[in-house]
Parts: C-alpha cells; sequence; structure tokens
C-alpha cells in the first residue's frame, strides 16, 4: 500500500509539473508569406527574416510566449489560418472589409499604400486612360488586384503568385508595368535590378480598396487572442521597439498615427 501510494503521488507531480511545463512553454504560430522582401523573406541559411518577422517576434516576447513562425503562400494564407493550422498572420495583410468577413485584425501596424512602376522611359501613368491596353503585372488574390480591377479596369491585368516573379516579367519586357506595395517597390527601384525602372505619379491610398493598413489577422472566435496582440502592439510602438525595428529596414518610419 505505500509503495502504491507513493507511486501515484509521483505520478501526480509529474502530471502537474507537465501542465506546469506546458503552460510556460505557450507557444504562438504565426504565419508568414516568406516572399516580400524587406517585410518577410528566406535568407541564404533559410531562415525567416524581415520587419513583418521581427515584429511578430518583439510582439511575442512582449505576450511572454514562445513564437513558431512558418511561411504560408499567400494564396491559401487566410484559409490556412481559419483551419486552424497556425493562430496568427504577420504578413503585411490590408486590411480590407473583404477579409474581415473571414478574420479579425488588430489595429493597423503600418500603412504603405501602391504604385505603379514601370521603364524611367516609359509614359505611363496611374491613370485609367493612360494603363488601358497596356499589361500591368501585380500579386494573386492582392488588394492591388483589387485596385487594378476597379480603378484601371481597361488594363490587362496579369497576375502573380509572388511580387518578385511579376518584377522578374517587368525586367524581361514581358509586361509593361507593375501595381504593388510602396515601399517594396521603392527599395526595390534602389536595387541594382530596379536601376532602369521608377514610380510613375503618385502613392495610391485608396482606403475602400487597400485597406487602413496592414494588420495581423486572427480568427474571428480567438477574441482573446486579437486583444493580447493589440496590447503588444501599444507596448512596443510606446517603448521603442517598433521604432528600432522600423530603422533596420526603412529610411522612413511607417508607425501609423494613432
Amino acid at each position: 500500500m505505500t509503495t502504491r501510494k507513493f507511486l501515484t503521488t509521483t505520478l501526480v507531480t509529474m502530471a502537474i509539473g507537465i501542465c506546469a511545463g506546458a503552460a510556460n512553454a505557450e507557444a504562438l504560430r504565426i504565419a508568414t508569406e516568406g516572399a516580400y522582401p524587406p517585410f518577410n523573406f528566406v535568407d541564404s541559411s533559410g531562415e525567416l527574416q524581415g520587419f513583418d518577422v521581427d515584429i511578430a517576434n518583439a510582439l511575442c516576447d512582449v505576450m511572454e510566449v514562445e513564437c513558431e513562425i512558418t511561411a504560408q503562400a499567400w494564396d491559401g494564407i487566410i484559409p490556412g489560418l481559419n483551419a486552424g493550422r497556425y493562430d496568427a498572420i504577420v504578413a503585411s495583410m490590408s486590411i480590407t472589409p473583404a477579409r474581415l468577413e473571414a478574420v479579425n485584425f488588430t489595429q493597423p501596424y503600418y500603412q504603405a499604400g501602391a504604385v505603379l512602376v514601370a521603364p524611367k522611359d516609359s509614359d505611363l501613368m496611374p491613370t485609367a486612360d493612360s494603363l488601358a491596353g497596356h499589361t500591368i503585372g501585380t500579386q494573386r488574390a492582392s488588394t492591388y488586384a483589387n485596385l487594378i480591377e476597379q480603378k484601371f479596369p481597361d488594363a490587362d491585368m496579369r497576375l502573380y503568385d509572388t511580387v518578385e516573379n511579376h518584377n522578374l516579367d517587368l525586367t524581361a519586357g514581358r509586361i509593361d508595368g507593375v501595381i504593388a506595395q510602396r515601399i517594396f517597390m521603392s527599395n526595390w527601384i534602389d536595387s541594382e535590378e530596379g536601376a532602369g525602372y521608377e514610380i510613375k505619379g503618385d502613392a495610391m491610398l485608396d482606403p475602400e480598396i487597400l485597406g487602413l493598413g496592414a494588420g495581423i489577422a486572427v480568427r474571428k472566435a480567438d477574441t482573446d487572442l486579437l486583444k493580447r496582440l493589440d496590447e503588444a502592439l501599444d507596448t512596443i510602438m510606446d517603448n521603442g521597439t517598433y521604432d528600432e525595428i522600423n530603422d533596420r529596414y526603412f529610411k522612413v518610419n511607417l508607425k501609423p498615427a494613432r
């Protein structure tokens, strides 16, 4: 009897310890795209890096949870969230009415807008008349595709799985221009690959199409997680962490007005 009681007590103690360890090792599973530098990309060693990745890690630090960040193709990123494969999306995803039907978003953590990029010797401009009949590349299932459909209906829109691929077609002369995120394309035209290209006209900031900025997406039911992420965003924006991350990647501060 004494031996049995000792074993029972030991097993109970071990179970309590395991449960406590699991609680202390709470993990937040986060998806990003991994093909959108400098916001998210895979480096030469195969590790996910970028502004979105650093923001996600900073939020996990504030929330005192382990970050598990994985790459997910853009087309399936919201379905994957709602299927439970991860808990949140930190991938420069614009907050739009259409997406709000499927997921909830935190407050915006940056706002960039869209730009038209074309060869320097091109006379294209971001107007319906100028783009009519021209082939314009953009990323599939993006707000920029919605922008072309609604604002430039006579353009010949060509869809790509990643921004890198539409930029490759632009440099190869297979398309006339691209419409994509302002910061990403500004960095690209400063690179050797993009040296012969420029932004045409002003940035497009239509909130009805492009949304209110990039937010972190969570499932509709995860209201507690949404609150914790919003509180963590407030913390990193107030304590200087956001500015430190911003300055690693950009010459301008992307912090949204609050």
